[in-house]
């Protein structure tokens, strides 16, 4: 990875521009078990041009930024009062100086060659935003499990990048790459919504009949949450942020995104009609529901020869209704509002 950025000739003599800056941009909120991989993955890639990294901190504690000090102290941290994804990825990209800006999460690593993929696909496409695959990797057995749940079409529906797929035009871009002059056109930024930035992001993008691009040979591993309680919070904020995404672009939904409001809306449906003397449309949806998912931990296990397959069910379970229900619970975010560069936002 270079630090100067400057002028190449090729055999015949002549100049050649040299490899456009990059700025790798990190929201991150209490990763201390994470970030250190992350940014090591970073600083390892082979890129020729140079690279600059911008972690917007949004933690309660000084633990994080102190930790990055001392093992990787280029890197550029900024603070992120609102400690939510939004405000810290916008006011990173404020501070970016890099031509190409390259989203990480503090829970990824990026393999070797991840930079100059991503960049020749922009270049080789003529795409505004190009992204690949998340591979999810469990360290631990609860980790493995949600893992599991993450590249199966029972968790996760048809999404390419959790599923892979064959390169090509897509409706979204995991993490995203894209150029300084892409983010300025869209706006400066994310819009103010909880969780779904990239995909909103992506759709204004279509929007202005710009192409987002899949690249299955762009894997990021990433590693899931480590708990009950955790990954039910995630995917909570998840259903809260697709819902006012769905607010903002009703265009947008696609039908796996209404699959899990659907089963929490049937399932207070099935409720109410229980109170009210009729059981039985709860028992049956309950019942064909858990075999499903007992169904798909089967041939999930079986096919993976994993026992961590065994939590599958209820893993299964957090995450689809944990989605379901914040889709319902109104976001507290202002939504109509993208970011700007206006003194309000700073």
């Amino acid at each position: 990875m270079n630090i100067e950025n400057q002028q190449t000739s090729n055999p015949e003599g002549y100049s050649v521009p040299p490899p456009p800056r990059v700025s790798v941009i990190i929201p991150a909120r209490n990763a201390e078990a994470t970030i250190i991989a992350t940014l090591d993955s970073i600083f390892a890639q082979d890129y020729e041009g140079p690279i600059e990294v911008i972690v917007a901190d949004g933690s309660e504690t000084p633990a994080m930024s102190e930790l990055i000090r001392r093992s990787h102290p280029s890197v550029k941290l900024i603070p992120n009062p609102k400690r939510i994804l939004v405000p810290g990825a916008n006011a990173a990209f404020r501070a970016a100086t890099g031509d190409i800006m390259v989203r990480c999460d503090a829970h990824a690593t990026l393999p070797p060659g991840y930079v100059s993929r991503a960049v020749e696909t922009l270049e080789r496409t003529g795409a505004a935003n190009v992204g690949g695959r998340q591979l999810s990797v469990g360290t631990t057995p609860f980790e493995r499990t949600v893992a599991m749940a993450m590249t199966t079409p029972l968790g996760v529906g048809d999404a390419r990048h959790r599923l892979g797929g064959k390169e090509g035009v897509s409706d979204t871009a995991y993490l995203g790459v894209f150029s300084r002059e892409t983010l300025e056109e869209i706006g400066g930024g994310y819009a103010n919504v909880a969780t779904n930035e990239d995909y909103e992001f992506n759709y204004r993008l279509r929007e202005r009949g710009k192409t987002v691009w899949f690249d299955p040979k762009l894997v990021v591993n990433y590693r899931p949450r480590g708990t009950f309680w955790t990954l039910a919070r995630q995917y909570f904020n998840y259903g809260r942020g697709k819902s006012a995404v769905v607010i903002r672009h009703p265009g947008s939904v696609r039908p796996r995104h209404l699959a899990a409001p659907g089963l929490a809306l049937g399932l207070v449906a099935g409720a109410a009609l229980a109170l009210a003397g009729f059981p039985w449309p709860l028992a049956a949806l309950m019942l064909a529901y858990v075999l499903t998912l007992a169904a798909g931990a089967a041939v999930v296990g079986f096919r993976r020869r994993d026992a961590a397959a065994i939590r599958l069910p209820l893993v299964l379970a957090t995450m689809h209704l944990s989605w379901g229900l914040g889709f319902f619970i109104p976001s507290p975010f202002p939504i109509f509002r993208t970011f700007s560069k206006s003194k309000r936002d700073q």
